[in-house]
């Protein structure tokens, strides 16, 4: 065992003598402690003693700050072919100046095409990679993008440089589901009178910009407007669902992508203070035996509020699953006891969740995948009645979208009907100037769900 007195070094045994001066002693030639009458002369033909490293002065060491990047005449001229392709994307091409590109590409290599041909690039770069409209005119797109995490700028700009290919480059940020290629064919076959159409495949193309290019081997996806969830492995639909989504208004439902962690069945539900306040408070004051028929258990606040719990059963609004995505927006995808609903063709009447339809089925193939559960296994505990989380082995993708033009996964489009009023201001600001998002922009402020709504 090594001792608990350690050696003291040169420097911290100056620092016990000398205290708050040793720390300049630290930065200095080596100072004696001798007295003067006994220190030794150095020998005149000697030069002083270099300090030790430790002792040493370091001096920073000035970078210069990196150059413009150099575009050859041959690598500029392909970021114009890739300027004026942009429109095939619903993108702008005078956006990204290919006039100003062109003089400075005649005029041949300079620090002016490089600058020019730079910043250009980075602009196109974002507009494909995480889309042109600003965060102002996303209204309830909180979908986390990580493309420019995974393939940045710089990375970019290096390769295009290289390559001398600006179209493959790019081609790298194009989203890999087939209904963006969709898109791109349905916007080069309408005609460019046909405004209202154009705007509306164009307004689609830029919400695929807003996802991640992959979305993932796995996935649930589910499109608001359609009325749809769909379960997702290997770009293949392995089973679909009808839906309930959220009232237009304060309950419409959020655009998201979280992490699904497992299912829980037979859940309790948390009441938010929003339903308490519409409806379930007045039963409870009112009627408490048949708010306890139904469920119910209450705590009184301090406030004068209440706190309300449903009991897992028969009547519980969340029926007999939910998918637990945890978010801060308390949104769940989950079943009901309403089940009527799925028959209605506009099924926007939900609280803010999405309700599935056959949502044990649901249940039992995430099991499957997700769990490695045996369907057996996953059936008789829906038969045992009992409130049970199955937490899953890997977490799976959950995008709550908003398309008003989409496919059912085979690229064959079809358009539904805008219900939150949620196109026009993408189409305002496709229209616009093109906005700077590394610049802050002001965001829509929409109160979040308190809880899962039924």
């Amino acid at each position: 065992m090594m001792s608990n007195v350690s050696l003291i070094s040169t420097r911290a045994f100056a620092a016990l003598l000398l205290g708050s001066a040793a720390p300049a002693l630290a930065q200095s030639a080596p100072v004696s402690i001798l007295p003067p009458a006994i220190q030794p002369a150095p020998p005149a033909s000697v030069l002083p003693p270099v300090p030790p490293v430790d002792q040493q002065i370091v001096r920073p060491v000035v970078v210069p700050t990196n150059p413009v990047p150099v575009w050859s005449v041959a690598a500029a001229q392909s970021l114009l072919v890739a300027i004026r392709a942009s429109d095939s994307h619903g993108l702008k091409p005078v956006d990204y100046q290919p006039e100003a590109l062109a003089a400075a590409i005649a005029a041949g290599e300079s620090d002016s095409l490089n600058t020019l041909a730079t910043t250009v690039f980075g602009q196109l770069v974002s507009d494909h990679r995480e889309g042109r409209t600003p965060s102002s005119a996303r209204v309830q797109w909180f979908v986390r993008d990580p493309d420019a995490q995974a393939m940045p700028t710089a990375s970019l700009l290096t390769q295009a440089l290289a390559s001398k290919d600006v179209p493959a480059t790019l081609k790298q940020l194009e989203p890999t589901h087939p209904d963006y290629a969709a898109l791109k064919a349905a916007l080069a076959a309408t005609p460019v009178t046909n405004a209202a159409r154009r705007n509306l495949i164009m307004t689609n193309l830029e919400r695929w910009r807003w996802l991640p290019a992959d979305l993932g081997l796995r996935y649930v996806w589910t499109n608001v407007p359609e009325y749809q969830l769909r379960v997702i492995a290997r770009g293949k639909t392995v089973s679909h669902y009808r839906t309930v989504v959220g009232k237009p208004g304060k309950t419409a439902t959020p655009q998201l992508a979280e992490m699904a962690t497992g299912i829980v069945i037979h859940p309790t539900w948390t009441v938010p203070q929003s339903i308490i306040r519409e409806s379930v408070g007045a039963l409870i004051r009112n009627s408490p035996g048949a708010a306890k028929a139904r469920g119910y258990t209450w705590t009184n606040l301090a406030g004068g509020g209440l706190s309300v719990v449903q009991k897992f059963g028969a009547g519980n609004s969340l029926g007999m699953m939910k998918i637990d995505m945890p978010n801060a927006h308390a949104i769940f995808v989950h079943d009901t006891n309403a089940r009527g609903l799925f028959a209605r063709p506009v099924r926007a009447l939900s609280h803010g969740c999405i309700r599935s339809d056959r949502a044990v089925e649901l249940a039992i193939v995430l099991a499957i995948m997700q769990a490695g559960m045996p369907s057996e296994e996953a059936a008789d505990l829906f038969k045992a009645g009992e409130n049970t989380k199955v937490p899953f082995t890997d977490k799976i993708p959950v995008y709550v979208n908003y398309f008003t033009m989409a496919s059912a996964g085979d690229g064959k489009l079809a358009t539904f009907a805008d219900i939150y009023g949620r196109d026009q201001a993408v189409v305002a600001s496709l229209a616009a100037a093109r906005v700077d998002k590394s610049v802050p922009q002001p965001v829509k402020e929409i109160k979040a769900i308190e809880a899962p709504g039924a």
